[in-house]
């Protein structure tokens, strides 16, 4: 299979959708990361999402809907939920609600869980997509399962290249970090996953996977990760932060949301550089530097 990598424009979106109704997935960039996106309705299209990631089945996929009208006819959404959603939709923010009886979203989505996670997404290529292919998507991380997550179509390319037929080209990704995954099941608001929005929630407790970013090992490179290294090590590749300067920096000037923007573009440079091994200065855990650390947790586990 050749992969076709095409601008986003809408002679593209036209062809995303033609292949996403005949059940095959499509890469396409969000505000967060590429996402690989399939019609959620379509059990053997969603089941390609699995194939070409060699993600397993018992990880749950998000399903992007164009607006807050359309994720009610999938999810039910408390009065937490719904105000979570007026404040932060679109945008990255996932709310992990219980399935409607009634809808027709293949069970493979949910991995068989009796919630579903919904996000409405902000950036016009996936909103494009999800209007001309009518469909609600399901639409995890554009990568190979585990591997580090993709910023830019060329990250896509070369994680699932020959995989899937076609990349939606936006360019680089403005946010860089998945959306934070809110659970609002009932009882008090608990954080599965962080990510760019804040909110008052309690951490869950990962003792069953909820939401896709919950497995301990994940967003990994190919090549040990050392974290809160002040200088790097011999055949060390030193990804800087702030006065920790390195080879590259996720910030000269210790602004968390450009090292969000930029932790995983500097990831895949780091590890197709000719060091052996990456280390990544340290990165305060408060507000958007938690869901960045969360991130390089996973990545070194």
């Amino acid at each position: 299979m050749d992969t076709a990598v095409l601008p986003f424009n809408d002679d593209t979106i036209f062809e995303a959708a033609r292949l996403i109704l005949a059940g095959e997935p499509v890469a396409v960039a969000t505000e967060t990361v590429y996402g690989l996106a399939a019609d959620a309705t379509n059990k053997s299209a969603v089941a390609r999402i699995y194939e070409a990631k060699g993600r397993p089945s018992f990880n749950p996929l998000i399903v992007h809907v164009p607006d807050f009208a359309a994720a009610e006819r999938i999810g039910t959404l408390d009065d937490e939920a719904r105000k979570l959603a007026t404040e932060h939709w679109p945008g990255p923010l996932t709310l992990v609600v219980p399935l409607r009886d009634d809808t027709n979203i293949a069970s493979i989505v949910t991995a068989g869980l009796p919630t579903i996670g919904l996000r409405v997404p902000a950036h016009p290529a996936m909103q494009a997509l999800l209007r001309a292919a009518g469909r609600p998507l399901a639409a995890p991380s554009a990568n190979a399962s585990g591997s580090i997550s993709p910023t830019r179509a060329e990250h896509v390319l070369k994680s699932l290249n020959g995989r899937i037929k076609l990349i939606v080209d936006a360019g680089a990704t403005e946010r860089g970090l998945e959306s934070t995954i809110i659970a609002a099941t009932g009882g008090p608001l608990r954080l599965l996953r962080p990510g760019p929005i804040q909110v008052d929630a309690e951490i869950a407790s990962g003792e069953r996977i909820e939401a896709p970013g919950q497995m301990a090992s994940h967003y990994a490179p190919s090549k040990p990760l050392r974290l809160n290294a002040a200088e790097a090590e011999p055949d060390e590749f030193l990804i800087g932060f702030g006065t920790v300067t390195g080879d590259v920096s996720l910030s000269l000037s210790g602004s968390l949301v450009d090292a969000a923007a930029r932790l995983f573009d500097l990831l895949h440079q780091a590890d197709a550089s000719d060091k052996s091994r990456i280390a990544v200065a340290p990165i305060p855990d408060d507000g958007l530097g938690g869901a960045i650390n969360d991130r390089l947790r996973r990545a070194a586990a």
